[in-house]
């Protein structure tokens, strides 16, 4: 009998622990669509926390988005808090559907993502900037559409399989907005290049 507690308490346990998947989403509203949602200007403000939960770092986006009608190209324009300025252009391509495969400088491979309802779950591998090198570590993101337009990113940072850390963003589209927030691709000293 004690046995058989300890193997429902282990089973109860186990499926608590058990890992988000994008077709929990499938009927979730508003739907997402990718190439809709980043065509022309998009807004956005993020933090990065550590894996103990300590605030290191936040930041501005402005990404400039073009759908040419077989791929989606994100030109984005980081500002951190401490000045530094950073520059990632995306070329997304849809798969079907709903799965797409994107590329980037900083990108290893390819990413690759996958959408349902009003989520997008993106993962790939870059090399993260830290000091004067770089890590070779894991996203794995999670964007959710809410209504009225808003999207919400959290991402862990991994290497190794461990955590280092989130990333949590908030997205608006510019059309959304009665003025830009901020202008960053203006400022930065490299945005006539990739």
């Amino acid at each position: 009998m004690r046995q058989l507690l300890l193997i429902a308490i282990l089973s109860l346990t186990l499926s608590g622990c058990s890992k988000m998947s994008i077709e929990d989403f499938e009927s979730k509203q508003p739907t997402l669509v990718l190439e809709e949602y980043f065509q022309g200007s998009v807004y956005a403000w993020g933090i990065f926390e550590d894996r103990f939960g300590k605030l290191r770092r936040e930041f501005q986006v402005e990404i400039l988005g073009e759908w040419n009608g077989e791929t989606l190209v994100l030109d984005e324009y980081f500002l951190y808090s401490d000045g530094e300025r950073d520059r990632r252009v995306w070329t997304i391509t849809p798969l079907d559907g709903q799965r797409y495969q994107g590329s980037a400088a900083d990108i290893i491979g390819y990413a690759s993502g996958e959408v349902r309802g009003n989520a997008l779950n993106w993962q790939y591998k870059m090399d993260l900037k830290v000091g004067d090198g770089s890590w070779r570590v894991h996203f794995d993101d999670w964007m959710y559409l809410q209504p009225g337009g808003v999207m919400v990113n959290r991402a862990k940072v991994s290497k190794w399989g461990v955590e280092l850390g989130s990333v949590t963003l908030f997205f608006t589209r510019g059309d959304q907005l009665k003025e830009a927030p901020f202008a960053l691709k203006a400022s930065h000293p490299h945005s006539d290049s990739n």
